[in-house]
């Protein structure tokens, strides 16, 4: 929350060199676009609102020691009642009210013993899309309110790309392939010729929406989101007392995914008579809430595993990395690390401070655009009307070799 007083960013400073990047262009290149402040850092104020998380992060480039610094990664979460989805019109409600109070944690935050924080921020970065256009437009306008009180340029990230460049750099991973799970998004991306490439995707609902939908249907509550608490269902499968694996439809198309029938399919099951709910169960043919929720995380996940281990292959990658919301959860985590090591390889996952929507994130992809120059990032303010559907592979990364892919 906004008003905490504990850390929100305690990670070590992270070094540009692993990342393989093109080399760091010097700020005179880009005098034009954006200068460093006083003490001679890049900083790079972020914030995110495609969906229920309006979070602010202040990321710095230190050119001393190369590295980047997540300095503050505040977030404030709108949890809608029990039973019901977050809306836009409710969202952004809550995003406007909460905003400033993120902005000013987060500078006091990064910089507690200066009275003008703003002085150190070379640029403000924000959410252009893909999410909810309401939420979207609440913090738009806050990124463009900035950007004329500090004047200092805006910087529009993609939401997708704002996940893997975050993951790369918190895992000192070079070139991975890319699980991105959220609840608006499933995708395996590789990356090729100067874009990042789908290999595979959900052709109907996104995965996280899956689980997110089948707790309203369980009655699970959405504190502090319902995947999580669908996952502490599932935990409670041990091997003393294992819970019972109901059969759900597995549904893999090629390289692509589908969750919409197969929800279809496990939200009948609660309306049977064999569903007891809580239990306790006096009969071999019933289930529970906690046995549907440990089928449906390992059915899913199970597909998500084999098309990520296919595109592997097809790459000729030996590392993946977990983006997203639902990539913070740790059966799925343990479930790609078997497949991955079992190929020899190597698999970079994080937990919810940067898997769950976070301005860090924001921050790192507007800085990585800000100092390569990105002509399509970097964007006057007529150019930030936020796009709801605003696909991974539509951004050019400019930061990035530019290689002759063979799969692209």
């Amino acid at each position: 929350m906004a008003s905490s007083s504990s850390s929100t960013a305690t990670d070590p400073p992270c070094p540009i060199g692993p990342l393989h990047n093109l080399p760091l262009p010097p700020p005179s290149r880009f005098a034009h676009l954006y200068r460093p402040n006083a003490d001679g850092e890049t900083v790079v104020l972020g914030i995110e609102g495609s969906a229920n998380k309006c979070g602010v992060g202040v990321l710095a480039y230190d050119p001393r020691s190369e590295t980047y610094r997540t300095l503050s990664n505040p977030r404030k979460t709108y949890v809608s009642p029990r039973g019901c989805g977050f809306l836009p019109k409710e969202t952004s409600w809550h995003h406007q009210a909460h905003v400033v109070a993120v902005v000013r944690a987060a500078l006091a935050e990064a910089y507690p013993d200066d009275a003008r924080p703003e002085r150190r921020i070379s640029a403000v970065a924000f959410t252009l899309g893909p999410g909810m256009g309401g939420p979207l437009k609440s913090c738009a306008v806050a990124a463009r309110t900035l950007s004329a009180m500090w004047n200092v340029p805006l910087v529009a990230a993609n939401h997708c790309i704002a996940h893997v460049e975050m993951g790369r750099v918190a895992t000192r991973a070079s070139d991975p392939v890319v699980l991105y799970v959220s609840g608006g998004n499933t995708q395996v991306i590789a990356y090729s010729d100067g874009r990042y490439r789908i290999f595979g995707e959900t052709i109907d609902i996104a995965v996280g929406n899956c689980l997110d939908r089948f707790a309203r249907a369980v009655g699970l509550s959405n504190d502090p989101s319902p995947g999580y608490n669908i996952e502490l269902e599932a935990r409670k499968h041990t091997d003393e007392e294992p819970l019972k694996f109901v059969e759900l439809p597995y549904v893999v198309k090629g390289m692509d995914v589908s969750f919409s029938g197969l929800l279809t399919f496990v939200e009948a099951l609660t309306r049977k008579k064999e569903f007891v709910g809580e239990g306790p169960k006096s009969d071999e043919r019933q289930y529970t809430t906690a046995d549907l929720c440990y089928s449906l995380q390992e059915t899913i996940f199970a597909m998500l595993v084999e098309i990520t281990e296919r595109t592997m292959a097809h790459c000729g990658q030996s590392s993946v990395l977990i983006v997203g919301g639902v990539g913070c959860n740790l059966r799925l985590q343990g479930m790609m690390a078997d497949m991955v090591s079992d190929r020899g390889g190597t698999l970079c996952a994080m937990d919810h401070r940067y898997c769950i929507d976070n301005g860090a994130m924001i921050a790192q992809a507007g800085m990585f655009g800000l100092q390569y120059g990105s002509e399509d990032m970097v964007v006057s303010m007529e150019d930030t009307g936020c796009r709801q559907r605003f696909r991974t592979d539509q951004v050019e990364v400019v930061w990035r070799p530019k290689t002759r892919g063979e799969h692209a």
